[in-house]
């Protein structure tokens, strides 16, 4: 199980943009196109992460916000982060049985 969460950027990235985040950081990243929630009109580029490597959600999070300090004119109007497991789910642990017992 990974960490789920979305970065907006506030434009569409360029190829070259797209290989600089994923040498940053952003390998994990699914990169698509989509727009401005506050503005349809406005194309950009939107990051879904499930990252599987970071301890927590916030080293995720902040991983990715770091990489995006790599392209120069990216911000990040646009953070979606869905609801998450508070913690793994635990396996009940196994009862023993005497030897001969049934």
């Amino acid at each position: 199980m990974g960490y789920n969460f979305s970065l907006v950027l506030n434009r569409e990235i360029t190829d070259s943009e797209s290989e600089t985040l994923k040498q940053s950081g952003c390998s994990q990243a699914a990169f698509t196109t989509d727009s401005l929630p506050t503005d349809a009109s406005v194309p950009v580029t939107r990051l879904d992460f499930d990252d599987t490597i970071s301890p927590t959600l916030a080293a995720a999070i902040e991983a990715a916000l770091e990489a995006v300090k790599n392209v120069p004119d990216i911000t990040v109007p646009g953070l979606t982060v869905p609801a998450q497991p508070a913690e793994p789910a635990q396996q009940p642990e196994p009862v023993a049985t005497a030897a001969g017992a049934e």
